[in-house]
């Protein structure tokens, strides 16, 4: 089994029958691997963004158990501990581990975003929750949500391919 199946797997361990998660992590993993694709990005940064995208709300029950929140804040304190412990077991490398541990410990705070494969995360992340949060829906400010979040031209083209007014 590859690594990303291997961190698949355990994701869904950690999800366990809690299907919308799970389902929101393959999605957000879908479209990072479009835009990853799109933007040409290989070797270490793409194999940093699959795995950020599987894992970037594992702390999220965790947040729920600790805080009865779901919040971003407390998804980005608890997700790097669950995330470091399953790639550690898998054997990630370390320099590979810090880097999605940042990325997931950042996930939901724009001024954290200091790098490509930061931003692809923030733009799958986006697409997917774009819909799930109904913000697709009669939004005049859709455009402006676009325009403000989405840097890579293979993201901007999902996104106004999929939502634009």
């Amino acid at each position: 089994m590859d690594i990303k199946q291997q961190v698949i797997e355990k994701m869904k361990d950690v999800f366990g029958n809690d299907e919308r998660r799970t389902s929101h992590a393959l999605k957000v993993l879908k479209f990072s691997e479009e835009i990853l694709t799109g933007e040409m990005i290989r070797g270490i940064e793409a194999e940093i963004i699959i795995l950020t995208a599987v894992l970037h709300d594992i702390g999220i029950h965790e947040a729920e158990r600790k805080y009865n929140s779901n919040s971003g804040k407390y998804q980005e304190i608890e997700g790097p501990p669950i995330a470091r412990k399953i790639m550690g077991e898998i054997g990630i490398e370390d320099k590979i581990i810090e880097r999605v541990c940042y990325i997931i410990g950042g996930h939901h705070t724009w001024s954290k975003n200091n790098g490509n494969d930061f931003q692809i995360i923030w733009e799958a992340d986006l697409l997917v929750n774009i819909e799930e949060e109904g913000l697709n829906k009669n939004n005049p400010k859709i455009n402006s949500i676009i325009d403000k979040n989405f840097k890579t031209s293979t993201g901007e083209k999902i996104a106004k391919n999929l939502y634009h007014k």
